[in-house]
């Protein structure tokens, strides 16, 4: 075909379009100025920016049109790829096949010290009432409308455990994954503006005083013993759990033996860096429009929060009755660690307590309940996975 300077304006209408601007809608907009909202919270704000940046960011990416960054591929009948997918529909692969979770896991096992726990058993009720908010989130969604899979999937912010939630939704309710992850990391970031007011709201400043007795030492022994007898107590009473289980207490086990450091580093660092890009930034691009902007949208978002308060308050309740039952030895505020957000929510309660006491120290016994929260909400999601989860 001979050139023209005449085919010019033929040729930028033709690039016009072909390009993601034709296609865009309001709701597109709107849905990158949300992203935008979560990139400056993150940045700025620095609301648990390891995660809440590549989520926003791969929302994004998810709201540009004609990028077909999530597209999946095209299969000719004779079972041929006519057209390859989009780059993060393959990493997406890793949500999908319940890869990115576990490997998660591991990392936060690897930098977990279960010591608090151990040197005070009696941190996994704490741990265990902070899952309170999981089944109250659970009921009030089935109250509203949801299916008992959704239901289980928006309860499961209550926890405040980011891969677990990924984890339990994409096998529950994939549709979902998108405003369920971003509500769960959103509440984990805001963990020290949520919680402080219902801590106050439940216990006295006499409470809030309390000085608690220094942990005992825990000798290596029982940090190697510990790993291996949760994976095989946890993994005999709910299989579905296992690989959340398994790889937390392998990294923790890591950790402990003091012979693997290598793996340790690896562990700790690299892997959970990498996974965590391709987590969030997959994540993120599920929330495209057509299943973001939906009333149902905002039901979870309130259910989450609902469910958050609730997790907060049940460990500061039971943290009460363990005040009485001990005669003042246990400072209520500890209770509120119970939840998954791993140190925040600990911080949080030598925060609060430093407020009425400014030489009380509580962090390392908040930090019992805290770990607690973390098995106790992967028992939680094993728990739903059981109930609801296919057959």
């Amino acid at each position: 075909m001979n050139f023209s300077w005449s085919m010019i304006p033929d040729v930028f209408v033709e690039l016009f379009k072909n390009s993601g601007f034709v296609n865009l809608t309001y709701q597109h907009w709107i849905m990158i100025a949300i992203a935008c909202i979560l990139i400056y919270l993150a940045i700025v704000k620095q609301y648990e920016p390891l995660l809440l940046l590549p989520i926003a960011f791969g929302m994004l990416l998810a709201n540009l049109p004609n990028a077909g960054l999530m597209s999946a591929p095209v299969y000719g009948v004779d079972g041929k790829v006519k057209q390859i997918g989009g780059l993060l529909w393959y990493l997406y692969q890793g949500v999908q096949l319940d890869i990115y979770p576990p490997l998660i896991f591991m990392g936060i096992g690897a930098m977990t010290d279960f010591g608090p726990l151990i040197a005070n058993p009696s941190s996994l009720l704490l741990g265990a009432a902070a899952q309170l908010g999981v089944f109250t989130a659970f009921i009030g969604a089935i109250l509203l409308g949801f299916t008992p899979q959704e239901a289980a999937s928006i309860g499961i912010i209550g926890g405040a455990d980011g891969p677990t939630a990924i984890y339990l939704t994409s096998k529950l309710a994939p549709k979902l994954l998108g405003p369920i992850a971003v509500a769960a990391y959103s509440y984990m970031a805001l963990v020290p503006i949520i919680q402080p007011p219902i801590m106050k709201l439940f216990t006295t400043k006499e409470e809030r005083k309390i000085r608690m007795d220094t942990l005992k030492p825990v000798s290596k022994t029982e940090k190697i013993i510990f790993p291996i007898i949760v994976t095989v107590i946890v993994s005999l009473l709910l299989p579905s759990v296992a690989p959340l289980i398994g790889t937390l207490m392998l990294g923790n086990l890591f950790r402990e033996s003091g012979v693997v450091e290598r793996l340790t580093d690896t562990a700790q660092n690299a892997l959970i860096n990498i996974i965590t890009i391709f987590l969030g930034v997959t994540v993120g691009a599920t929330a495209n429009a057509e299943v973001f902007l939906r009333p149902q949208t905002i039901a979870i978002i309130v259910l989450g929060l609902f469910a958050f308060a609730f997790s907060t308050a049940g460990g500061v309740w039971l943290g009460k009755l363990m005040c009485k039952a001990t005669h003042g030895k246990v400072n209520p505020l500890i209770g509120s660690a119970g939840v998954s957000a791993v140190p925040m929510a600990a911080r949080v309660s030598q925060v609060v307590g430093q407020k009425e006491d400014p030489g009380n120290f509580l962090l390392m016994h908040a930090m019992g309940p805290n770990v607690a929260g973390v098995i106790g909400t992967a028992v939680a999601a094993g728990t739903l996975l059981a109930m609801f989860g296919p057959k």
